[in-house]
């Protein structure tokens, strides 16, 4: 009888294993098979069944490994993450080409699943086509109304800044983190540009959105972004911190929804006070129409956008000397390359920003660089920090003028400095904008 099991048991564990066999080599053919390139196609690194290039790429130092790959690729290449294809951008006569001269087919926005969870496919960013032309058109021309681009604006940014600096010199010269500090003064002017009005940076419920913001940020920009990203269905049902960052992004709608409601009940057409109140406007005035984009959802979503464009990134640029990032875009024909259609094209400012040809010393902090034999300023064309095309970025002028006016009302009313035997830390934290790790400093009274 025992032998007679034994026998059982060995052909029912080699049957097992030849099941198993068979589909591991049934998976890696079919994938093979899915994802080879066709003729005319980019060239890459070879990428690891089912996973591609997940692993090829440091998530630590994205931008930089996508740099590395084009010293020996040629500066288009491709990648695959997951089942994704992916085409990189590298060099600004590239970029140039691809996002201006065939900017039409690089508008629309990929369908990141974390993107889809968060915005689902509407506001300014992570949206596309007609959805994508009227709320951009809208935003630009309600944000400008509120004195985006125009000297009007600077009261709003001082007024912001005397607020932040009295925060400041309540530390008394002692060690602190100014990361809460800085989101906070930058969040609060798209505050007044959206909800007409500021908040106290000890609001538990503001502090809990800044809070809310970096953290998502963080983790979308993750390893752990990358792989849902990748493989959405799976991730889904594991555990990791990915699974906490849809519940951040409703808490912060919710946030957005409350103030609307609070502006719809004094809300007066004649009155307008704000973005929220031009747009409750515009939903009135289109209803009906077919091609109507604007409702109360959509409201919420471009309300969020604007402080993921319009914060995140300025604060960290306060926090930081500089800071590069990376737009997705779709793409039809990419430069002199075939069989593209259909593909996530990455334009990787990084290798324009840090270029050899572009900058004589492009990792050293050097004014010659924008500055004429006569000591004038000159923008060079490589320099592309707000992206350019299409989609440059809907925050360019008041992220300048923000910049420009923090910077040298701080270099006016303080004088900055590390603790005592603390040595600056250059290292960065990567996530959807590459930001300092946590770090303090000591501020006192100009010297």
């Amino acid at each position: 009888m025992d032998s007679i099991i034994s026998v059982i048991g060995t052909y029912v564990s080699w049957d097992l294993k030849s099941l198993l066999l068979f589909a591991a080599v049934f998976i890696i053919t079919a994938d093979y098979i899915k994802n080879r390139q066709p003729a005319g196609y980019p060239p890459g690194p070879r990428g690891l069944p089912i996973m591609g290039n997940l692993f090829t790429i440091d998530q630590n130092r994205a931008h930089e490994s996508m740099t590395q790959l084009a010293e020996r690729y040629g500066n288009v290449y491709s990648l695959r993450m997951g089942q994704e294809r992916m085409v990189v951008l590298n060099g600004f006569d590239i970029l140039k080409e691809a996002l201006v001269t065939q900017g039409d087919s690089l508008a629309d926005r990929p369908d990141l699943p974390l993107q889809i969870d968060r915005a689902h496919r509407l506001g300014v960013i992570a949206s596309s086509g007609n959805l994508w032309k009227q709320q951009r058109r809208f935003a630009l021309s309600t944000l400008r109304q509120f004195g985006f681009g125009k000297k009007s604006l600077e009261s709003v940014v001082l007024d912001e800044f005397t607020y932040c600096a009295k925060n400041i010199r309540s530390y008394k010269g002692k060690p602190f983190d100014p990361h809460l500090i800085l989101n906070n003064a930058v969040s609060n002017i798209i505050c007044s540009l959206v909800f007409g009005h500021r908040f106290e940076y000890s609001e538990e419920k503001f502090i809990k959105m800044m809070q809310l913001f970096d953290k998502g940020f963080q983790i979308e920009g993750s390893i752990w972004g990358q792989i849902y990203n990748a493989f959405p269905v799976l991730m889904r049902r594991l555990p990791g911190p990915h699974q906490s960052v849809g519940q951040m992004w409703n808490e912060v709608k919710d946030f957005i929804r409350v103030e609307l409601n609070e502006h719809k009940k004094t809300w007066d057409p004649s009155e307008t006070r704000d973005y929220i109140d031009c747009y409750l406007s515009e939903i009135q005035m289109n209803k009906g129409q077919d091609d109507n984009t604007f409702d109360e959802e959509n409201l919420v979503i471009c309300v969020l956008d604007l402080f993921v464009a319009g914060s995140e990134t300025t604060s960290t640029t306060l926090r930081w000397t500089n800071m590069v990032y990376v737009i997705f875009h779709f793409v039809c024909f990419i430069y002199h390359y075939s069989n593209c259609q259909g593909v996530i094209v990455i334009p990787n400012l990084t290798s324009v920003l840090f270029d050899k040809k572009e900058w004589e010393t492009p990792h050293t902090f050097n004014p010659n660089h924008f500055l004429n034999e006569e000591c004038k300023f000159v923008k060079r064309a490589a320099f592309l920090p707000f992206s350019l095309g299409k989609r440059v970025c809907l925050g360019e002028n008041l992220a300048k003028m923000e910049l420009f006016l923090f910077f040298t009302s701080f270099m006016q009313h303080f004088t900055f400095s590390m603790p005592a035997g603390v040595k600056p830390d250059m290292d960065y934290r990567f996530g959807l904008t590459l930001t300092p790790k946590n770090y303090e400093i000591c501020v006192t009274p100009p010297i």
